[in-house]
């Protein structure tokens, strides 16, 4: 393949030549003789420091937004948005893959994993051959992945497409983050599904206000390049509604409140799941989830409404749902014996703590309290640190403040903020930076029919401070120290 015909679709600003092309990276370890070098800033560090090496390796073409430096021999095509140009030389370089699989994408603040879980459950129910990205991993068939980013950068997703089609692959669902719709990763993919959880305050030091963060997540299913056939949008979320003004897509709206093509007639959340009485074009079933928090009951209808894009029978997609597990670090359990409920949550937006406390109190036994322990991401959106104080101490009965993953952020700063929403609902709450002696404070006060929640970090296995990533998992400690006290041992 020629340079000329690999960046045809992109909007480049200086001509390409007709050079050969072998392969392509953003990473300069990677690259080999021929390979063409986009070079873009990262999160960490900016990718055009490596040219030198990329030249040095056998690269035969830089692409980059920025002009061609003085001292650089060889080509320099520049782009208008790199990003947007890896995406599109990617799918031209590889064959697109993305047309010859079903990509079902799902966007929104909360909910996007346990969503996507649920889909790729029902699709394997039918019998699918699937591929599953998100927060908590990649699954490509039979192989497991760790992820690097909720949505893999553009590249290393048509690797995987092509890897998955190559094993007779039929369905990919991932998670399309904010972040990733914004810079263009997925940009020019062609997704058959895009699901709409909902939409509440979040990275806002990324996307600066609600309505440019809505605007990234609009961009999947407005087509940025071609729309999907499909769409299936929460009726009860306002921004999901205006997603319905949307031409040319169609689709299938789901709710718990009102009206929607699939709704939910009746729910019942108990210890062990969720039981729901579900209405939709192809009838009434009744479907029980593993899955434990009423808040969890859009994300099983958002599955549904996913199964019917898809063409699967209802019987088939109960099936499915029925079959899936806990996700990781999505309320999980966690007991050793304990007389008191323990359960994990990657909740950290103030609209996915009041959901979490909200379900745990209707599960709650009479008597029962509820105890949060919590804190706020260092480095992040500041303005969303006292709405997420006021939802922990509005609705438990106790609040443990503590560290989340502070990164390059003062702890006690970070408290600081989320105190003064813990202090305008006036609060019981106490403060403990240390996220272990937070979690045995907690399990110290905790009392027969209480519920331990620990919120923020889900199924993550470390805790970053400064430049450091300590190993740290929310379920491990739970468990050592729920062990301790059961052995008479003193927690913290």
């Amino acid at each position: 393949m020629t340079l000329d015909a690999l960046l045809a679709h992109s909007d480049t600003i200086s001509p390409p030549p007709s050079a050969p092309v072998k392969g392509l990276e953003y990473d300069s370890r990677k690259v080999g003789d021929g390979s063409v070098f986009f070079a873009f800033p990262g999160g960490q560090v900016d990718g055009h420091r490596f040219v030198p090496a990329a030249r040095a390796a056998g690269a035969v073409a830089v692409v980059s937004e920025r002009d061609a430096p003085e001292n650089d021999e060889g080509i320099w095509v520049q782009v208008r948005h790199g990003r947007r140009a890896l995406a599109a030389a990617a799918l031209v370089f590889y064959g697109n893959p993305d047309e010859k699989l079903r990509l079902i994408g799902v966007t929104g603040t909360n909910g996007k994993t346990t969503t996507a879980h649920l889909a790729d459950s029902v699709l394997r129910a039918a019998g699918k051959t699937t591929g599953l990205l998100g927060t908590t991993g990649y699954q490509l068939a039979d192989r497991s992945l760790p992820s690097v980013n909720t949505t893999p950068e553009s590249l290393d997703l048509v690797r995987m497409l092509v890897e998955l089609e190559e094993a007779s692959g039929t369905h990919v669902t991932l998670e399309a983050s904010s972040h990733a719709l914004e810079l263009g990763r997925i940009a020019g993919f062609h997704f058959d599904t895009a699901v709409f959880t909902n939409l509440s305050q979040d990275h806002l030091d990324f996307h600066g206000d609600m309505e440019s963060y809505f605007a990234s997540k609009r961009r999947l299913f407005e087509g940025d390049g071609p729309g999907p056939r499909a769409a299936v949008i929460n009726a009860d979320d306002p921004y999901g509604k205006t997603l319905l003004e949307i031409d040319g897509v169609e689709k299938l709206t789901f709710s718990v409140k009102g009206t929607g093509d699939v709704r939910a007639l009746e729910v019942e959340s108990t210890f062990d799941g969720l039981k729901l009485l579900v209405a939709t074009p192809q009838g009434e079933t009744e479907i029980f989830s593993q899955l434990v928090g009423e808040f969890n009951a859009p994300n099983v209808l958002a599955a549904v409404g996913v199964g019917i894009t898809q063409g699967i029978d209802l019987q088939t997609i109960k099936q499915g749902i029925e079959e899936c597990k806990a996700v990781p670090g999505r309320f999980e359990i966690v007991r050793e014996g304990q007389n008191f409920l323990v359960a994990v949550d990657y909740a950290h937006t103030d609209d996915a703590l009041r959901n979490l406390i909200s379900s745990a109190k209707q599960l709650a036994p009479a008597g029962g309290r509820i105890l949060t322990v919590f804190g706020c991401g260092g480095d992040r959106d500041r303005a969303k640190r006292p709405l997420m104080g006021a939802a922990a101490g509005e609705l438990s009965d106790r609040v443990i403040l503590t560290s989340d993953n502070p990164r390059n952020e003062d702890t006690m700063r970070i408290l600081a903020d989320t105190e003064v929403g813990l202090q305008r609902v006036d609060a019981n709450y106490s403060r403990e930076p240390d996220r272990r002696k937070a979690i045995a404070k907690a399990f110290s006060e905790a009392g027969a029919g209480d519920i331990v929640l620990i919120a923020g970090k889900g199924h993550e296995t470390y805790q970053q401070i400064g430049d450091e990533r300590l190993p740290f998992d929310d379920r491990e400690t739970a468990r050592e120290l729920l062990k301790d006290i059961l052995h008479g041992k003193v927690a913290g």
